[in-house]
Formats: C-alpha cells, structure tokens, sequence
C-alpha cells in the first residue's frame, strides 16, 4: 500500500469517528454500539499508522518501503509510548 493511499485510509477512518461520534450525540446509535464501532475504527487506525511509519523508516533508511507489511492489531495495540 502506497503512503498516500494509507493517508487516504486514514482520513476516512478519522471521518468514520467523527460520524459515530455525531451519531451518538443525535441519537441514532447507543453508546454501546459507538464504543464497538469505535473499537474496530481504532485498531484499525492504529494498525495504518504504524504502516504508516514503518514505510517511512524503510525510505529513511535506504530500504524498500514496499517491504513494510501490516501487523496484527493485537502487535500494534500492545506498542508502550
């Protein structure tokens, strides 16, 4: 995946929040429906940013950044800042 593509993917998920988060405060969704959606929005976000970064840690370091693969969200998730 290209880096503007995971941009992209981003941005999405980031508009996805955004909607849950206006869809709870109408009333449309329930707070517990949020918070599984959110869940899987989350992981997933986290998971493109690390993409993300480890593509440019590759190009960084004068290797290929197409070698850079997605990880488990349960790796991701586990990261201590």
């Amino acid at each position: 995946m290209e880096q503007q593509e995971i941009l992209s993917r981003i941005s999405a998920m980031v508009d996805d929040e955004k909607r849950l988060r206006a869809a709870v405060a109408d009333g449309t969704i329930d707070t517990a429906t949020e918070h599984e959606r959110l869940a899987s929005v989350e992981q997933a976000l986290d998971q493109c940013w690390d993409l993300l970064r480890q593509r440019r840690a590759k190009a960084e370091f004068g290797e290929n950044p197409d070698e850079a693969r997605v990880r488990p969200a349960r790796q991701v998730e586990g990261y201590q800042s």
